[in-house]
């Protein structure tokens, strides 16, 4: 999800409310600490040089349980950040702390947004040696047509 779309959400909610993919809610009480741009500028491991950049939003959960962070409220942390800070409209990024800090891809359900788990992966597989990965047929799905040869046998 990008900036441009959580602004565009924000004002339809009543509240604001994160989940994680298995349905488990951040406490009503969380703030949000941050909002930035990261820029991460690095080198893959094929030697290409790449830029990404995110926007990062911080989830914290507090002990003041009588806080709730409302959709106006977010909004204008929102707008404050990109007046300061000059974000772009880029992909937003979550952190959130569980056993550690998460990194979360970010969407939305029609009613809360959802936290989305991110993995790693290799950006020059083709470099590395890495197979491509194939596609797995049932054999059931395999008509007995493409298994004749030339002469109409079976094999």
């Amino acid at each position: 999800m990008k900036l441009s779309e959580i602004k565009n959400i924000l004002p339809t909610l009543e509240n604001v409310a994160f989940a994680l993919e298995n349905g488990v809610f951040v406490p009503e009480h969380f703030h949000v600490t941050e909002i930035g741009m990261i820029i991460k500028h690095f080198i893959d491991c094929g030697g290409i040089v790449r830029t990404e950049k995110k926007v990062n939003f911080q989830l914290w959960d507090a002990n003041d349980f009588k806080h709730r962070l409302k959709p106006a409220r977010l909004l204008s942390i929102i707008k404050l950040s990109e007046e300061k800070l000059g974000i772009e409209d880029a992909e937003i990024e979550v952190e959130y702390q569980g056993e550690t800090i998460g990194k979360f891809n970010l969407d939305f359900n029609g009613k809360n947004f959802v936290l989305l788990t991110t993995a790693t992966t290799c950006l020059a597989q083709d470099s590395c040696g890495i197979p491509p990965e194939k596609s797995k047929v049932k054999t059931g799905d395999i008509t007995k047509q493409n298994n004749r040869t030339p002469e109409g046998n079976f094999c």
